[in-house]
């Protein structure tokens, strides 16, 4: 029986980048990526350490068509693992990739799934924002003050909120400015 790894690590929306990375070095170190669980629980299993390059793709319709959608990237040499939270995973191994390859072959493609991400992840959490977390702020500052509790926990969740938007804004700005 292998032996099996679970480790906890936190990304945010936009840095699957980051993620990938991490995936590849757990291979690398001989952990192999089995699935992921909520909130943020990655779970490996022993295997024989091999550079092996991880992309993820944000892409609910891809999802929606999943046969064809996998059979797309297995024609190009991916193997396709697991969904978790709106994401697919796919791995190759390095050694047979062409040269710096991945599963967007331009700039736009990767522009394309920032767009994705944005209307998949990113306009959910704005509605929530301005039709709950605001409206609730105010109300509890108005009835308890800066002291009521739930004025509190929603003016963290507003932190929250921010740090994420702002995340994702400044990873979509640099990712936008590197393109001209």
């Amino acid at each position: 029986m292998k032996e099996r790894k679970t480790t906890f690590k936190f990304f945010t929306i936009t840095q699957y980048e980051k993620e990938q990375n991490y995936l590849r070095k757990m291979h690398k170190n001989g952990w192999r990526f089995i699935g992921a669980t909520v909130p943020g629980f990655y779970h490996f299993e022993q295997c024989i350490p091999e550079d092996m390059i991880y992309q993820l793709d944000y892409n609910q319709e891809g999802i929606n068509h999943k046969e064809d959608y996998i059979q797309m990237f297995q024609d190009c040499g991916w193997e396709y693992l697991t969904d978790f939270v709106g994401y697919s995973y796919f791995r190759k191994a390095a050694n047979k990739m062409k040269r710096e390859e991945g599963i967007f072959c331009d700039d736009s493609s990767r522009l394309d799934m920032m767009k994705r991400i944005f209307k998949g992840k990113m306009l959910p959490l704005l509605c929530i924002f301005f039709a709950i977390i605001i409206p609730q702020l105010y109300m509890q500052y108005s009835i308890e003050g800066f002291r009521g509790v739930m004025f509190i926990i929603f003016a963290i969740l507003f932190v929250l909120y921010m740090i994420i938007f702002l995340s994702f804004g400044v990873e979509y700005w640099k990712f936008k400015r590197n393109l001209k």
